[in-house]
């Protein structure tokens, strides 16, 4: 095969790229090989799109690729592991070379999208690693007519509602407030947001997924089968392949929402009281009207210059409806809130969607097109499910630790539940946590000053720990768009066995943690076959094992890969050692055909262990206009 100008070019930069790495050895190093293979398999005609592809430490586009969405300064400082190479494909055939050649030479793959990731598991690894930086893949395609739309990984959800308000103004989707979220890993880890409680998370609105396997092989809903498909809604992209794109069911909104934020500077006892009439309620309120609470320390000087610290209460909701409903519906429920006319803001969907997300009120829906906000600063977050009412005194007991020296600016953010989460079946999707729970409760503390992490970390375990007794219990829940891996990490020391995994496992999952680990069995019944064993950020789900047999013979039980699923075929799988073309970018529009035989069940093979791509992200805005430090101007709530 006579290489094109491309790849002659392509060739001389990854040569340029090598010489500049210091090698001792005459042996070449799993990153060298990795470009070479790269270079030689990827499908791109596009001679202008090199260095939008591919990045080494020594290109100086390489940096500020890293750190681009990096949103936890916790993980950007000189001493944090940093990948080998940065992949930026714009096709699938990138993607697919990046997964073969990473399966040749034993280099790990963190995938990200948007990089909210808050213990920044999609962009650090302790081991050699490749970034796989979805960027480039951020079409959408809206059908209003089947009120559906494919969107690709490296989309963001501002760019989806946007996209869907300016098809249709009546049309959304249930995704999360912050624009600069990705939705490779939103989707993927559940998905929450102002639409919930009237129609569930996002991942119970996808109907279809188009993914790279391990074997480098493109899969959609009918040729992944349902027990995948079932897998990577809500269980992580990240244990099952490269997700390309998410095909969604759009939901109606009104041509009018209103909405209120009224803060609360009462004596304490007071406002605890209003605050337990709100647990009580909340989740029972009807679909379209969601209210949640939040308590923030504001630091600030007096007049003579000695620090002070106040806690502020804030009430805030979004009500799909016009503001006569909304009042008089809290006058009904709930009057010591004393919401009043002038409280409220009644505004398009869209323009709700602007507000929530933090700017000024005269900024427009195009706002959202914007992807480059970064944090800047750190944080410790950490997260509960509450299942019966918290009592008064422990309440303000938990409000006084916001007063403790050590805990920078404090947040706590409750959110309610119910709604149509009550009638999804907690083993619809792997998101378990449906009727039953009240409400769901937010540490976190945010501080600016590297070198203080330690404290700043340890006051909000503090306050996780004071909560033990009055939170859900066997499992103590979690959330895995909320990643903490103080609740457990994988192989960290040394192999792992389920019922170790379960610790942390049945936290995220709760019983369908079983089914998770299940359809990873089925797929690689080898338990050994980890290449890179080490330690894994977690939570990936891991390894191939029945949770009925005996783990504890196993040794190599590293929870953070998965193997995948394939369908049988009689077409040849891509060959390394041959100048094949990978298969093209496949079409991301609407498939015509009718709904897939969700009866078929592929063939299972063994295939590449990925570790954590699409690594899910949170839903939680921080920073300066976001609740986490005080400004002068007005402002706006802070964002679940």
């Amino acid at each position: 095969m006579k290489y094109s100008t491309f790849s002659f070019w392509f060739l001389c930069k990854i040569l340029v790229s090598l010489l500049s790495f210091s090698i001792q050895t005459s042996q070449a190093n799993p990153h060298e090989n990795f470009l070479q293979c790269f270079s030689k398999h990827i499908n791109n005609n596009n001679n202008t799109s090199i260095v939008k592809l591919i990045h080494t430490p020594n290109d100086p586009s390489y940096i500020s690729v890293l750190n681009s969405t990096i949103q936890n300064l916790r993980f950007a400082s000189p001493s944090t592991p940093k990948p080998l190479v940065i992949i930026t494909p714009s096709n699938t055939s990138h993607v697919q070379a990046c997964v073969l050649c990473s399966k040749k030479y034993g280099l790990q793959i963190r995938t990200r999208s948007g990089g909210h990731d808050f213990e920044g598991a999609s962009y650090v690894s302790k081991v050699p690693f490749v970034i796989l930086d979805m960027r480039n893949l951020r079409s959408i395609t809206v059908d209003v007519d089947t009120k559906t739309a494919w969107v690709e990984a490296g989309a963001t959800i501002g760019e989806l509602y946007y996209r869907i308000a300016e098809k249709n103004g009546n049309l959304s989707f249930p995704a999360g407030y912050c624009r600069t979220v990705g939705v490779g890993g939103h989707f993927s880890g559940g998905g929450y947001g102002a639409l919930f409680r009237k129609y569930g998370l996002a991942a119970d609105n996808i109907i279809d997924a188009h993914l790279v396997n391990a074997d480098g092989e493109f899969l959609d809903r009918k040729s992944m089968g349902e027990d995948l498909f079932w897998a990577i809604r809500g269980g992580g992209g990240a244990s099952f392949g490269i997700i390309l794109a998410w095909k969604i069911r759009l939901v109606a909104v009104p041509s009018k929402v209103t909405m209120f934020s009224v803060s609360k500077n009462l004596e304490m006892n007071e406002t605890v009281k209003i605050y337990n009439k709100w647990q009580n309620i909340a989740y029972k309120f009807e679909k379209d009207l969601l209210l949640f609470v939040s308590f923030m320390t504001i630091n600030s000087t007096d007049s003579q210059g000695k620090y002070k610290t106040t806690i502020q209460a804030s009430f805030s909701s979004i009500f799909l409806g016009r503001v006569e409903s909304l009042l008089t519906l809290m006058q009904k429920k709930f009057p010591e809130l004393g919401i009043e006319r002038k409280d409220c803001l009644e505004k398009s969907w869209i323009e709700t969607v602007v507000y929530f997300d933090g700017f000024s009120s005269g900024d427009t829906p195009e706002s959202l097109l914007n992807t480059t906000f970064q944090q800047n600063v750190f944080f410790k977050v950490k997260l509960d499910y509450v299942k019966k009412p918290v009592p008064e005194v422990v309440m303000v007991k938990l409000l006084e630790k916001l007063y403790e020296e050590d805990v920078g600016v404090g947040f706590l953010m409750m959110y309610p539940y119910g709604g149509k989460m009550d009638e999804i079946s907690e083993s619809a999707i792997p998101f378990p946590h449906r009727a039953g729970f009240m409400y769901k409760i937010l540490y976190l503390s945010a501080w600016e000053k590297e070198g203080e992490s330690e404290k700043h970390m340890n006051w909000v375990r503090s306050a996780y720990n004071f909560m033990s007794p009055y939170v859900s219990q066997n499992p103590r829940a979690t959330y895995l768009n909320y990643r903490d891996l103080d609740l457990g990490t994988n192989n960290e020391k040394g192999p792992i066995s389920y019922s170790q995994a379960s610790v942390w496992g049945k936290k995220y999952f709760s019983m369908n943690f079983k089914r998770l680990v299940n359809v990873k069995t089925k797929v690689d019944p080898n338990p050994d076959s980890d290449p890179n064993p080490g330690p894994r950020p977690g939570p990936d789900l891991g390894p191939p094992l029945d949770p009925g047999l005996d783990t504890s013979s196993y040794s190599n039980l590293g929870l953070g890969t998965w193997t995948l699923t394939r369908p049988q075929t009689s077409d040849p799988k891509p060959d390394l050692s041959s100048d094949l073309d990978l298969v093209p970018d496949p079409d991301l529009a609407p498939n015509p055909d009718p709904t897939p035989n969700l009866g078929q069940t592929p063939d299972l093979v063994p295939g590449l262990n990925l570790s954590q791509p699409q690594t899910p992200a949170h839903d939680l805005r921080l920073g300066p206009r976001h609740g986490i430090r005080p400004r002068t101007e007005p402002q706006p709530w802070p964002r679940p």
